[in-house]
């Protein structure tokens, strides 16, 4: 999200939707996490094109978080009623942890890169050899 655009500010009564919002990111994220985590084992399944799209997608995420803690902040300014001030802190809460599991997708995905079928076959069979003999990669070219 561009800098250059204007925030759209929601008022308390839409503290729902954005409840939701952060929950679902949480949800799919961490579902990524654990995509990602089977994929370690492999990282050549995975081509550069697919890993810059996460990468892309879960950078563009982390802007989001960071509306997410001003509007969670704006509206702290509110005087919000005790029910309201526990969904807050609740929101605050899966925010937070939204992320840390996203900066955790973030340095998976820089992991990945390395091995990915891009980088594999872009390596001469010297270098692919040496791979093997130090234990770097479980396997050659598939």
């Amino acid at each position: 999200m561009p800098d250059a655009d204007p925030v759209n500010w929601q008022p308390i009564s839409q503290m729902p939707l954005i409840a939701g919002m952060i929950d679902g990111a949480l949800d799919d994220t961490r579902d990524h996490v654990g995509t990602l985590n089977e994929a370690r084992a492999r990282p050549h399944v995975l081509d550069d094109a697919t890993i810059g799209r996460v990468e892309r997608v879960h950078t563009e995420q982390l802007e989001f978080v960071d509306i997410y803690d001003r509007q969670i902040s704006r509206w702290r300014t509110e005087k919000p009623t005790a029910d309201q001030t526990r969904k807050l802190d609740r929101m605050e809460e899966q925010n937070r942890q939204l992320r840390a599991v996203t900066m955790e997708v973030l340095a998976l995905v820089g992991e990945l890169r390395k091995g990915s079928i891009d980088r594999i076959m872009g390596m001469s069979d010297i270098e692919l050899g040496l791979q093997a003999l130090r234990g770097n990669r479980s396997s050659s070219r598939r």
